[in-house]
C-alpha cells in the first residue's frame, strides 16, 4: 500500500499540472489553487525519488501559488497585463541561473546522492525564476519553461517518473500557445495604449 501512495500522488499532481497549465495559458486566477495542490502532492513525490532540489523546488512553488493569486487578483477587472522584459533583464536572470546552477549542483553532487545534481539544480533555479515570471505575465516566461520541460523530460524519465514525463510533454505543447496567446493579448493592449495616446 505504502509504494501505490507516490503513485497516487503522482497521478493526482500531474492532472492538477494540467489543469495550472492550461488555466495559465487562458490568463484564468484560478490557476493558482490547482498549482498549490499539484505542487503540495510533487514535494513528497519529488523527494521519495531522489530528485531534492525538484521537491524543495515544489515547496517553493506553493508559495509562489499564494503570491500569483495575490498578484494576479491585485491586477483589477482589467486583469495584470502582459509585459516584456528587456534583453538586459533576460542577460542578468540567465547569469544567476548559471551561477545557483553551478554552487547547489556542486554541493549537491559532492555532499548527497542526489541524481543529476546539475540538471536538477538547473531546473530548479530555472523554473524558479520562471514562476516568478508567469507570477508578474512576463510573456517570455513561455520559452524558458520551453527549455526547462525539454531537461525535466529526460530527469523524469531517468528516475521512471513516466506521468511526470509526460505531462511535462504535454507542457511543449501548451508553451507554445501560452506564448500565442499572452503575445495576442501583449499586442491588444498595445494598440489600446496607442488609441488612448
Amino acid at each position: 500500500m505504502s509504494e501505490m501512495l507516490p503513485e497516487l500522488a503522482e497521478a493526482v499532481a500531474v492532472a492538477l499540472g494540467v489543469v495550472y497549465l492550461l488555466l495559465a495559458a487562458r490568463q484564468n486566477l484560478l490557476c493558482w489553487p490547482a498549482a498549490l495542490v499539484s505542487t503540495a502532492l510533487s514535494v513528497y513525490v519529488f523527494w521519495q525519488a531522489a530528485l531534492m532540489m525538484e521537491s524543495l523546488l515544489n515547496l517553493y512553488y506553493m508559495g509562489m501559488a499564494v503570491y500569483g493569486w495575490h498578484h494576479w487578483r491585485r491586477g483589477g477587472n482589467a486583469g495584470l497585463p502582459v509585459r516584456r522584459w528587456r534583453l538586459g533583464q533576460h542577460a542578468l536572470a540567465l547569469g544567476g541561473i548559471l551561477t545557483a546552477t553551478a554552487a547547489s549542483g556542486g554541493i549537491l553532487a559532492a555532499a548527497t546522492e542526489a541524481a543529476w545534481p546539475y540538471l536538477d539544480s538547473f531546473t530548479t533555479w530555472a523554473s524558479a525564476l520562471t514562476t516568478f515570471m508567469v507570477a508578474r505575465k512576463i510573456l517570455e516566461n513561455w520559452i524558458y519553461w520551453f527549455v526547462i520541460d525539454s531537461v525535466s523530460i529526460f530527469l523524469y524519465l531517468d528516475r521512471e517518473l513516466f506521468l511526470y514525463a509526460a505531462l511535462y510533454a504535454s507542457y511543449l505543447v501548451v508553451c507554445v500557445a501560452g506564448f500565442l496567446s499572452w503575445r495576442r493579448s501583449l499586442l491588444a493592449g498595445a494598440a489600446l495604449a496607442e488609441r488612448h495616446d
